[in-house]
């Protein structure tokens, strides 16, 4: 951890600055969400539909507009996206806060989305031209930024809804407006690489990177699989905790941000010393694979009175905890080297783009995974097959890791044709 913020502090102000920006984003947006569904279903009595339809709005604008965020970025520079994302994402949060009707609530969560969809491209981009060799680095500080503000975040906000939720929304937006200044002030100016095309020229010329959409469907498994602490492994932890369920998604999610925290800066420093970025990616979706096999083996907590209920419920939890560890050890490999093979087979020109159309395909892959998973575990209910969900999704994370093995071995994970490099990407990005 010590070591983290050493690291930390031997970047320029800009990364700093972008560190910062990443562990905000998401201490913000982590103090608010947790809260929401409470906030719909019981604050202003709206059934299950209105939360699920707010939700999804919001997951779809982000997702699918990363392509145009990432557009934008290239074209008007990163700093002006940064900046226009959490002004925009600061309305969004302020408008759920006093917003009581469903149509404000749609366009509240849509402007949070479509804020996402413009700062992440934008902040991503900066970050990878301004680090330069020092790439995997800044990213694994931007992972234990992201995992500092998640774990930081529902605490903060769990000190606020003692008094109600419009108090913490407002101070989620109120958060996100300091950032917006801070980031217009502070963050040096920022262009667009020269001669970028307009951005339907430019998507369409990403989209004929036939490597970049391999390598895409290649690392499906990496957004579908830590997608589970939500979805597999909360169903999971309820079905052994029942009513305790709260405490239990709680203990998960602390320490797969502490394992992120305490082991990013080691992992990033071991692995890059051994093995080419591809070949991390694929170790990484490997543990993520095999973080699902201890439940293969235990598919359900201990029979009732098994040494006593607090024994059982020990007992039962322990698989999940460690597929959770496992799946948090997983991305410490994969997040400092995705973007790396992203700026290699964008040959360092429009990067925003690259990353969009990856987040977008990202954002598909984790929606039909997830509706996957949710039919899968409803079969194995019904047949009794408690572990085939499990076995899928080791199945899965396996087979990508093998795929993505296959493409670094046979080089296309690596720049084919011109490549500006590293110096030219950052010269290119920012000025000032």
């Amino acid at each position: 951890m010590f070591g983290a913020w050493r690291q930390f502090g031997s970047f320029d102000t800009r990364v700093r600055l972008l560190l910062l920006n990443q562990f905000t984003i998401k201490l913000g947006f982590n103090m608010l969400m947790p809260y929401l569904a409470g906030h719909l279903t019981q604050g202003l009595g709206y059934a299950a539909w209105a939360l699920a339809l707010v939700l999804s709005v919001r997951n779809v604008s982000q997702r699918a507009m990363c392509l145009v965020g990432g557009g934008l970025a290239d074209r008007f520079g990163c700093k002006g996206a940064i900046v226009a994302g959490c002004a925009l994402r600061t309305a969004g949060f302020a408008l759920l806060g006093v917003a009581d009707s469903i149509p404000a609530l749609v366009v509240a969560s849509a402007a949070t989305g479509f804020a996402g969809a413009l700062f992440d491209p934008g902040v991503r981009t900066y970050l990878a031209g301004e680090a330069g060799e020092r790439r995997a680095e800044a990213f694994g500080l931007f992972n234990v930024a992201g995992q500092a503000g998640l774990l930081l975040g529902p605490l903060a906000g769990l000190a606020l809804s003692g008094a109600d939720f419009r108090a913490v929304a407002l101070t989620a937006a109120a958060l996100f407006a300091a950032l917006t200044v801070l980031q217009a002030t502070a963050l040096p100016a920022c262009r667009a690489v020269p001669a970028v095309p307009e951005p339907a020229a430019g998507w369409r010329q990403v989209v004929r990177n036939r490597r970049l959409m391999v390598f895409a469907a290649a690392m499906t498994g990496a957004y579908v699989l830590p997608f589970q602490v939500y979805l597999a492994l909360s169903l999971a932890m309820q079905h052994a905790l029942a009513e305790e369920q709260d405490i239990g998604m709680g203990q998960m999610f602390a320490l797969s941000a502490l394992v992120v925290i305490a082991g990013q800066n080691r992992v990033t420093a071991w692995a890059r010393g051994r093995w080419s970025p591809g070949r991390s990616l694929a170790w990484g979706l490997l543990v993520m694979g095999l973080a699902f096999v201890p439940l293969v083996v235990v598919a359900s907590p201990a029979p009732a009175g098994f040494g006593g209920e607090e024994l059982a419920e020990t007992i039962g939890i322990l698989p999940i905890l460690l597929a959770a560890v496992l799946l948090a050890l997983g991305t410490t490999l994969v997040c400092p080297f995705e973007m790396e093979v992203i700026v290699a087979l964008a040959r360092g020109r429009l990067v925003g783009t690259h990353y969009g159309l990856y987040a977008t395909f990202s954002g598909v892959a984790i929606t039909a995974g997830g509706l996957v998973t949710g039919a899968v575990w409803e079969l194995a209910g019904r047949c009794g097959l408690a572990r085939l969900p499990w076995a899928g999704l080791a199945l899965l994370g396996v087979s990508c890791a093998a795929a993505v093995a296959v493409l670094d071995r046979a080089g296309l994970l690596r720049a084919s044709g011109p490549q500006q490099g590293p110096g030219k990407v950052s010269a290119a990005l920012t000025e000032g």
